[in-house]
């Protein structure tokens, strides 16, 4: 089987191009499409383009990376070293710090985009993606929206990488009373700094590194914030004697086993924390790392949070039973008065939604098979970013599936000198 057609066959993909007697458009990709243009997707890209293999990147948003750009809060920064956190074939600027800002991440993916020449089609948000059995093709089906513009177009392609991430939908949880509250709640998406929330009462609900950095910047503009903490959770020192603690971790999983490095990690927290659990910050009684490993719950790097909290500045207060007019009661009865609600309750992602026909994806949108397994399907499909290891693990993703659509790509160009017959059946479904 051949993916090359005839130019009166690409005519037939596009003939809608020519007029409007059907509604959707069809395109045929001569290549893969990659869904997303967040920092997996440029990252497929650019390993695809460096092997002169041809693809499209649709994208929901109006930009690359939205998730940054657009759900992001002001103060935000890398909390790995940028060299965990560079994509492939292209380093960090020297110039920038060891940690980047969100303004200089967003600037390094846009040069990055730019240096691979990566164009993806923006306001395409993909309705569904299936595969035909019968044809062995993908057929992706997407609305495309630009100020009172709509229209609805359909790629066509072997190949299809979700490169959609982790984080493409916000969480919001259902809490008894949440509607009644009659304040302002919002999801820590939408939160960009505490500029305006001087002297307010701001609950917090969620204690990840969202969690901790928004009650921090809260806290910094002398807003009265509370920390929702209604589970266990490992607080570790962003840096240890100086160096980073995720590179000291990295360099001790090469001389030893898992659980040592973790008991190593907690000792030293321990030493430069104190003990959380006085605070409220009750740990897992799995290590760090192994709960990284099994369940993807990354631990926080504390940048500060963790001393205000100490100091009563920012109190950490049990879950939620119900929200009331104005204040909110916990599940110890105590009721709090608040104006505001901050949600940094976390992502999701949203393939289930939109990928059809599968069993590759999970109900919750991760790939069954877990890491570093997790990457190639069947039928030429492909997940980048669902690694729960950050941007490491999506460039290490991104490139092996860069590799593996390249080695049958250049299979194809072989053939194609060889002047093996065109395969054609698939052309009367349209």
């Amino acid at each position: 089987h051949s993916s090359t057609i005839s130019e009166l066959e690409k005519k037939m993909f596009n003939f809608s191009d020519q007029n409007d007697f059907f509604a959707r458009r069809c395109v045929w990709v001569n290549g893969p499409v990659i869904v997303g243009a967040g920092p997996s997707g440029l990252a497929v890209g650019a390993c695809l383009h460096e092997q002169g293999v041809p693809f499209v990147v649709l994208e929901r948003a109006d930009c690359i990376a939205s998730l940054w750009q657009k759900r992001t809060y002001d103060r935000l920064k890398l909390h790995l070293p940028k060299q965990f956190c560079q994509l492939p074939k292209l380093p960090f600027p020297e110039h920038f710090p060891e940690y980047p800002t969100k303004n200089q991440f967003i600037e390094y993916l846009e040069s990055y985009a730019k240096h691979f020449d990566i164009n993806p089609q923006f306001n395409e948000c993909v309705q569904s993606a299936k595969y035909d059995e019968a044809c062995r093709l993908w057929h992706v089906k997407t609305v495309y929206t630009s100020g009172s513009t709509r229209s609805e177009v359909e790629y066509i392609c072997q190949s299809l990488v979700v490169a959609t991430g982790e984080n493409a939908e916000r969480v919001m949880p259902e809490i008894e009373g949440l509607q009644e509250f009659g304040g302002e709640v919002m999801h820590a998406c939408d939160y960009k700094s505490g500029e305006k929330y001087h002297g307010k009462k701001v609950l917090v609900v969620g204690c990840g590194n969202s969690g901790m950095e928004v009650s921090l910047d809260l806290c910094n503009h002398n807003a009265k914030p509370s920390m929702v903490v209604r589970s266990s959770v490992h607080v570790l020192p962003r840096e240890i004697f100086g160096k980073s603690t995720f590179l000291l971790a990295t360099l001790m999983m090469k001389w030893l086993p898992l659980w040592m490095v973790d008991k190593l990690l907690l000792i030293l927290a321990w030493l430069i924390l104190g003990k959380t659990d006085n605070y409220g910050l009750k740990r897992p009684s799995v290590g760090p790392l192994e709960l990284k490993n099994t369940q993807g719950k990354t631990p926080v790097l504390d940048i500060g949070a963790l001393e205000k909290i100490r100091s009563g500045d920012i109190p950490v207060v049990p879950g939620i039973k119900r929200f009331l007019p104005g204040m909110v009661e916990l599940v110890n009865g105590e009721k709090l008065e608040m104006d505001s609600v901050i949600l940094a309750t976390g992502y999701r992602s949203n393939v289930p939604y939109w990928l059809q026909g599968t069993e590759f994806f999970c109900k919750n949108g991760l790939p069954k098979a877990p890491f570093p397994n997790g990457w190639k399907g069947k039928a030429g499909l492909y997940a980048v970013g669902f690694t729960k290891r950050g941007l490491a693990g999506a460039s290490s993703d991104a490139m092996k599936t860069a590799q593996d659509i390249g080695k049958v790509w250049k299979e194809e160009l072989k053939q194609k000198k060889q002047k093996v017959p065109t395969h054609r059946r698939c052309i009367s479904q349209f």
